[in-house]
C-alpha cells in the first residue's frame, strides 16, 4: 500500500512539474504503480493471501454470530 501512495505522489509531482521530477521519465514515475498492480493481481493470488482475507472475514462473521447468540439484544421499551 505504501507503494501505491508513493506512485500517486510521484504522478502528481511529475504532472505539476515540481523540482527534479519535472525531468524524470514517466517510466520511472509509473513504476511503483506497476509494482502495485503486479503485487495485488499476481503475487497475492500465488501466495494465497486473497484466500486468507476471505477466511478472516468469515471467521469474524462467525465470531459476531456467536457473540450475538450468547448475548441477545433486548427489544427497546415502548412507552
Amino acid at each position: 500500500m505504501p507503494l501505491l501512495w508513493i506512485g500517486v505522489l510521484l504522478v502528481l509531482l511529475r504532472w505539476l512539474e515540481v523540482g527534479p521530477l519535472a525531468d524524470l521519465s514517466w517510466w520511472w514515475v509509473l513504476s511503483p504503480l506497476a509494482v502495485c498492480f503486479v503485487w495485488f493481481e499476481v503475487l497475492e493470488r500465488v501466495f494465497g493471501m486473497d484466500k486468507r482475507q476471505v477466511e478472516a472475514a468469515e471467521w469474524e462473521k462467525r465470531r459476531k454470530e456467536r457473540v450475538e447468540a450468547q448475548f441477545p439484544q433486548k427489544a427497546p421499551r415502548r412507552h
